[in-house]
């Protein structure tokens, strides 16, 4: 060793001998400074403004320099050199040196942050490195890859522990059909820290959205804490020039599996078969079944397609965005107008002056304003406005659509030769009528929200120390204008001479108004803060009192009120600690009873920096371990329960003779000692990021146990002649997992991530007084919530001698075709003390998965979004043949029904018209997998280069493309597994838009 170095050191000599003496002394003074020049550059973000905070990176020395506030750097670098160019909310860039000694770089907005160095949550910011709560975020540039209405949409599949399905299609409606589950239960939507009601928000206006969902997140939310919180946080003004960026969207709409129907001929044929089954005649002879099946005499032998001949395949949307950010060191601004226009589905007629189509126009007006009146002394205002309004055909949306559901092909044509609207004594609601000649309905919504901050520092009483007051109000207004018309449907009489049977009335018009919702908020809320750094001790405390004063249509006031104080503590910024505690009331329980005390407390600890981690095993980032366990309230338990209250009334009455008017009825009992629900909820999680940061993972479990929950008891006598109250009773237990992982990297100036994150939820009833039941498998208890029961299916009853083997059917007797149940009791008797659990018990999955890239101006990123575990009891109108007494739709599935030809293939039981008892009630037979793995959001797009948007006068300019509801897989796929055959699917959406930012 020591001859190696005896070798190399003249040879090191001599090398310096060769060079000036000052070069030399430079470059052993500052090695990144040898055969170097100071290159001055600026970086810029993606609207072209000057990005403070950058990291540049000489790639082959080293040397390390950051953006100021101008964006400008300075380093030292030759000709050739490699900058690396990096910041946290924007995609590495790599910039090699040429000829150009002053590089101006642009930057990319990452799609997927990674942590940030703080997050929002109830009443501030909160370190992510000392973070003790469960939260989960999603930020503005994820929401506006997806073109739907309402942000709920855009969050499917994105955060892990909330479960999102969309069940209706309906415009103009928030949040129509839209399930949001948090760990089971329904969250709170909290937008800029303040209860509200509604959630179609342009994403463009939104900077984040956290889901809080464990009892230390939660608990100065008091008796509205139990169920989890969306915190909403609307974007802010930074200081610089004025941000301009305006986006215009066009769309094509079109609708998710429709229901396959039957022609007129297969109708008419099964018809007859279940009227044969049922001991019946049939109705359809023979040349009727040649004229539906050859089409020679529409009039009298219709087949018509109802969904295409009162739907058009797709409907156009558009939407256009405008929005302007900036100020400086003293005012900041943010302001946001946007307009949205959908259409829907139904075709019109040339003989309205109106417009009968549903259609929903929504406009929507955003200013955030932040003012430093003073050093100390800050002043905010938030306004906030939505008008929407929306149109429907006179009979409703939802009336077309049941209509288009359960009317068969053959029920009548749809117009009668003399053009007059067709119909007949059983179906007097021609659905060409109800779509074009019904009138219509518009309805209004109007929203507006004022959100007044004041805050100010009180560094001259103690450093740290700050107090804050807010003043929130908020109107919520539907309204609803009917010009809706009767019209008059004609039978077709051929005669001779022809006729017409006419049934209902024509032209009779109501003209009506209707106030549907009106809700006001008059939010208040003081909190006092300190935020102290000693030394190694880090500690923050906040007080803080609040109250929500609610006035909805005719109810009383419901005011909420609570105090509040949360307390953290960070030793080396490895070893974390809080405190957080409610004291909360609400007006609706009995006086005496109305407030209650709510605790939780947090611990933590960052493995990564401690000796042992850090200085052997470099490739952990950051490794931190936290628990936390609070217990939270739910207020939502009923209107001033404890009261008795007694109604207008011809029944049973007290004070008159029954059966007269002028007496009262005693409603339902009243229950005194009625209070709030409650939760114990304990959670634990690990928090990692590995190899330089490009790997992070969050993982969770959490035990929540309900209890007090208002149930009625199910050992009830009705004796009393009334309906037992509800009482604080029951107790469930949610438990379960969450996962997020993600990678992001670079790799030859391509940008790319994979996001994934999954949730796994058991729900289990702990007690309930349910009624009882005599066999174990018969009991609620124990089981998960919302369990479907019913009979266990054994196939089909394929003979009489099979029929007179198996055990008897109480109330019924079977025939061949039938389906067969299982005796568990073993009494020989199919009733009710065979129905058990039919649905899954396994514990319920969801997940999802985000992937994409970043490469030379082209972005691409797409979504797998899906739910495991899920069983739904498919037994509605759209699942069962010939209800109403025979007048409804039959379809394609029950073209597979039961004969003795078919029974071995057989997949449906024999036909019936009306309700069969025995074929037509719960059973695992009717109980379909609603699994499924969507494509649910895609989007690509490309950014031109800096040097042609300038040439335009702009700071950048991207074309894009995405779709929501692309493609889905599911084992049942009759129907999509989200809507389930509800009246109005849901929609899939293809969408083109450009974003210009000046």
């Amino acid at each position: 060793m020591h001859r190696i170095y005896f070798k190399v050191i003249p040879v090191f000599l001599f090398i310096i001998a060769l060079f000036p003496a000052k070069t030399v002394q430079a470059a052993l003074h500052n090695p990144a400074r040898a055969y170097a020049d100071t290159i001055k550059g600026i970086v810029r973000d993606s609207y072209g403004m000057p990005l403070p905070g950058a990291q540049v990176v000489v790639k082959e020395s080293g040397q390390v320099a950051l953006a100021g506030t101008d964006g400008r750097f300075s380093v030292f670098a030759s000709q050739g050199n490699t900058l690396h160019v990096r910041h946290s909310k924007y995609y590495n860039f790599t910039h090699k040196l040429s000829g150009r000694s002053s590089p101006d770089i642009q930057l990319s907005e990452r799609f997927i942050y990674p942590a940030a160095d703080t997050i929002n949550i109830l009443n501030g910011r909160q370190s992510v490195s000392r973070l003790l709560q469960s939260t989960a975020t999603v930020y503005t540039n994820q929401l506006t890859t997806s073109p739907s209405p309402t942000f709920l949409i855009g969050l499917q599949g994105r955060l892990a522990g909330a479960n999102i399905l969309q069940s209706s299609g309906l415009l103009g409606r928030d949040g129509s059909g839209i399930f949001f589950s948090l760990r089971g239960q329904s969250p709170l939507i909290l937008i800029d820290g303040v209860p509200r009601g509604f959630s179609s928000l342009d994403p463009e206006e939104v900077e984040s959205i956290t889901v809080l969902k464990d009892a230390l997140s939660t608990v100065l939310l008091g008796q509205r804490a139990s169920n989890g919180v969306v915190l909403v946080t609307t974007k802010k003004g930074q200081p610089g020039p004025p941000k301009i960026s305006f986006t215009a969207q066009t769309a094509s709409q079109s609708l998710l599996k429709l229901p396959q129907t039957l022609s007129s001929f297969d109708y008419a044929t099964l018809y007859n078969e279940a009227l044969q089954n049922d001991g019946q005649a049939p109705v359809y002879t023979q040349p009727m079944l040649d004229a539906y099946k050859n089409g020679t005499d529409p009039v009298n032998y219709p087949d018509v397609d109802w969904y295409n001949t009162i739907l058009n395949k797709t409907a156009p949307a558009s939407r256009y965005n405008l929005n302007m950010e900036g100020g400086g060191s003293t005012a900041k601004y943010f302001v946001s107008l946007d307009y949205l226009n959908q259409n829907g589905y139904f075709k019109t007629s040339d003989i309205n002056s109106y417009n009968t189509n549903a259609q929903a126009d929504r406009y929507l007006i955003r200013s955030n304003v932040n003012v430093d009146l003073s050093k100390n002394f800050n002043f905010a205002l938030n306004l906030f406005g939505r008008v929407q309004n929306g149109n429907q055909p006179g009979v409703g949306t939802q009336s077309v659509f049941s209509s288009l559901l359960r009317t068969p092909n053959n029920a009548y044509p749809v117009l009668n030769p003399d053009g007059s609207l067709t119909g007949t004594q059983s179906y007097t609601n021609n659905i060409y009528g109800q779509a074009v000649r019904s009138g219509y309905l518009s309805d209004f919504s109007r929203d507006l929200a004022a959100d007044l901050e004041m805050t100010r520092k009180l560094n001259n009483l103690a450093e740290g120390l700050w107090a804050k007051g807010k003043v929130s109000f908020n109107t919520s207004t539907v309204q609803t204008i009917f010009r809706n018309k009767s019209f008059a449907v004609f039978k077709y009489l051929p005669g001779p001479p022809p006729a017409y049977q006419k049934f209902g009335t024509d032209g009779d018009q109501v003209n009506g108004f209707s106030v549907g919702t009106s809700i006001k908020y008059t939010y208040t809320e003081l909190s006092l803060g300190y935020d102290k750094q000693f030394g190694e001790h880090s500690f923050n405390a906040l007080l803080l009192a609040n109250q929500q004063i609610e006035n909805s249509g005719s109810q009383l006031p419901a005011n909420y009120s609570t105090a509040g104080t949360r307390i953290s503590y960070a030793l080396h910024n490895k070893y974390f600690a809080e405190a957080a505690m409610s004291y909360s009331g609400f007006n609706r329980y009995k006086p005496g009873k109305r407030a209650g005390f709510f605790p939780a407390v947090g611990l933590g600890w960052d493995i990564s920096k401690e000796s042992f981690v850090s200085g052997n095993l470099n490739w952990i980032n950051a490794l931190k371990l936290r628990t936390s366990y609070g217990r939270t309230g739910n207020a939502d338990i009923g209107y001033y329960v404890y009261n008795q209250y007694f109604a207008d009334a011809t029944a049973y009455t007290i004070g008159a003779t029954p059966g007269s008017a002028g007496g009262v009825e005693e409603l339902v009992l009243a229950n005194p000692n009625g209070t709030w629900e409650k939760a114990d909820k304990f959670n634990m999680g690990i928090d990692a990021s590995l190899f330089s940061n490009h790997l992070s993972l969050t993982a969770e479990y959490f035990n929540n146990k309900y209890f007090d929950l208002m149930q009625q008891r199910g050992r009830n006598s009705t004796i009393l002649g009334n309906d037992y109250p509800s009482e604080n009773i029951g107790i469930n237990r949610y438990t379960g997992t969450e996962t997020l992982l993600t990678y992001q990297n670079s790799l030859r100036g391509v940008n790319y991530f994979v996001s994934g994150n999954v949730s796994s939820i058991k729900s289990e009833i702990l007690y309930q007084d349910e009624v009882i039941r005599q066999y174990e498998w018969m009991r609620r208890t124990g089981r998960p919530t919302g369990l479907t029961f019913g009979y266990i299916s054994n196939g089909f009853f394929q003979s009489q001698a099979d029929i007179n083997a198996s055990p008897k059917v109480e109330g019924y007797v079977p025939v061949p075709g039938d389906l067969k149940y299982r005796d568990l009791n073993g009494d020989n008797i199919i009733n009710q003390f065979d129905q058990a659990p039919i649905g899954s018990e396994k514990p319920l999955l969801y997940y999802g998965a985000t992937l994409g890239f970043n490469y030379r101006g082209f972005d691409f990123n797409m979504l797998l979004q899906g739910v495991a575990n899920r069983t739904r009891l498919a037994l509605g109108d759209s699942e069962v043949e010939f209800q109403n007494n025979g007048n409804y739709q039959a379809f394609e599935h029950h073209l597979n029904r039961w004969t003795p030809a078919n029974a071995a293939n057989a997949n449906y039981p024999r036909l019936s018209v009306g309700v069969n008892i025995n074929n037509q009630v719960p059973s695992s037979f009717f109980i379909r997998s609603a699994d499924y793995m969507r494509l649910k959001n895609a989007e690509i797009g490309y950014t031109f280069p800096k040097r042609l948007a300038s040439k335009l006068r702009l700071s950048s300019l991207r074309l894009f493309a995405n779709g929501l509801n692309l493609f889905t897989s599911a084992e049942y796929d009759r129907l999509d597994p989200e809507y389930f055959g509800a009246s109005i699917p849901v929609q899939r959406v293809v969408n083109a838009g450009i974003n210009i930012k000046l």
